[in-house]
């Protein structure tokens, strides 16, 4: 029987933490709502996305590969602990991830069990020129579980990164991770070596703000 496989949850984690702002403007927070160059995000508000309409968030096997998972649904949580005057970087704790709807295209996998970000929180950084990253405790690593239901019964796969990078931007307020590497850290034989993250979230917004206005990174 040919070797299933099971791959990295991502944790894309998380990271909330946004857009460039298409302002060169130094004045103003790194982030703001409503518009560039707009009103500051408070420090404790909560940033929320989804994934951007049309899009699914992907699991694959290998770097830009087709095997692996596939998930409809997910959704990302973080707050923000600092946003000082831009340029500069905001800081954001990241809190919640989930991914639903998800099924694989794995020779042998029944099914998709779970995925679960594990250790949170973990801390967001978002810099004035777009760039997001996710980092883990010092000395530790990003990890996400997915259990599987196999041909075989149900397989655990535990992998873990040392951290996470996007690109992001004030055209839709989107968010993106493109292959995002995780190594499998535990699990069965039949769990793949590594996994591979990619998911757009649009728009990210300030669920703290009344009617949820989307964030800018300025």
């Amino acid at each position: 029987m040919r070797r299933n496989t099971a791959f990295a949850a991502l944790t894309a984690l998380t990271a909330l933490a946004l857009l460039p702002a298409t302002s060169a403007s130094g004045a103003g927070a790194v982030l703001t709502h409503g518009s560039a160059g707009g009103d500051a995000v408070s420090v404790g508000d909560v940033l929320t996305s989804s994934l951007a309409s049309g899009t699914k968030a992907t699991l694959a096997t290998t770097s830009n590969g087709t095997s692996g998972i596939t998930c409809t649904g997910s959704t990302l949580s973080a707050t923000v602990t600092s946003n000082p005057a831009a340029p500069g970087s905001a800081t954001e704790s990241a809190t919640a991830q989930t991914f639903s709807g998800c099924t694989s295209n794995v020779f042998g996998v029944t099914a998709v069990q779970s995925i679960t970000v594990d250790g949170l929180p973990y801390t967001t950084t978002a810099s004035s020129d777009g760039t997001v990253k996710v980092t883990p405790a010092a000395g530790g690593a990003i990890q996400t579980t997915v259990v599987l239901s196999t041909l075989l019964g149900a397989v655990t796969c535990v992998y873990r990164a040392p951290g996470l990078a996007a690109v992001s931007s004030n055209t839709g307020n989107s968010l993106t991770f493109t292959n995002q590497a995780f190594t499998k850290f535990s699990g069965s034989f039949l769990c793949a070596g590594s996994g591979y993250f990619s998911a757009v979230y649009a728009p990210v917004v300030d669920s703290s703000v009344g009617g949820a206005p989307a964030v800018y990174t300025n």
